[in-house]
């Protein structure tokens, strides 16, 4: 099992800083900037996936390798979608480790064992079925963040309720790793306070919340940043 380092991104995750990363609705490097110049603290992207909420499918390593390098050259902290049944090989997972991403995630179901041999941080993400024994064996794995995808998809966009701070606060207390919050419902800055209060480490802010050019994203994600 790989030794992880602690990134300036890890240790806000960990610190309480609640840093803001953005997942992109496509791979647009106008998009990534957007999100940087609004207050983003890591950028989110995908591979071997048909994202639902975006519409967007995404290729493999080879495919969006072009792009994944020039989102290196921006310098931002970066993490990785690595896929659905199809997954990345190790040594493409290590490439990416080479450019500079610090993490992955993929669905519990999806985490196929070698990918917790690379060199990337393990993300992996709970779904609206996972049980309580699935946080606890997701917060066991080294190193681990967890991906608190719980919600169904008949629910994305929806406003966030009291009732899903609570499913978030009861996966923070049961994990020992921290918990990341996807946007699949229309998060608002008004929602940040709850939900860092919750146990929330880092909100994941995706085209529900942040819109899908470089105009809607940058406010969105300025609002948040302000919050």
């Amino acid at each position: 099992m790989p030794t992880y380092p602690e990134t300036p991104l890890y240790r806000a995750i960990i610190s309480g800083a609640f840093p803001i990363i953005v997942s992109l609705p496509r791979h647009d490097i106008d998009l990534a900037k957007a999100a940087l110049d609004g207050g983003a603290g890591a950028i989110k992207v995908h591979l071997n996936a048909h994202h639902r909420a975006s519409g967007t499918t995404f290729g493999n390593y080879t495919e969006e390798r072009p792009f994944l390098e020039a989102l290196a050259k921006l310098g931002a902290p970066m993490l990785v979608m690595a896929g659905q049944e199809t997954v990345p090989t190790l040594g493409e997972m290590n490439a990416m480790a080479d450019l500079g991403f610090e993490g992955f995630n993929v669905y519990v179901d999806h985490l196929q064992p070698h990918l917790l041999d690379s060199r990337l941080r393990p993300m992996p993400a709970l779904s609206s079925t996972s049980t309580d024994e699935d946080i606890s064996r997701l917060s066991a794995i080294p190193g681990a963040m967890i991906e608190a995808s719980i919600m169904t998809f008949d629910d994305y966009g929806k406003p966030l309720t009291e009732a899903d701070i609570a499913r978030y606060e009861h996966i923070a207390k049961l994990s020992s790793a921290p918990i990341i919050a996807p946007s699949q419902k229309k998060f608002t800055p008004a929602d940040m306070p709850a939900m860092q209060a919750a146990g929330i480490a880092a909100p994941l802010l995706g085209v529900i919340v942040t819109g899908s050019t470089p105009q809607e994203i940058l406010s969105s994600i300025s609002a948040f940043a302000k919050r």
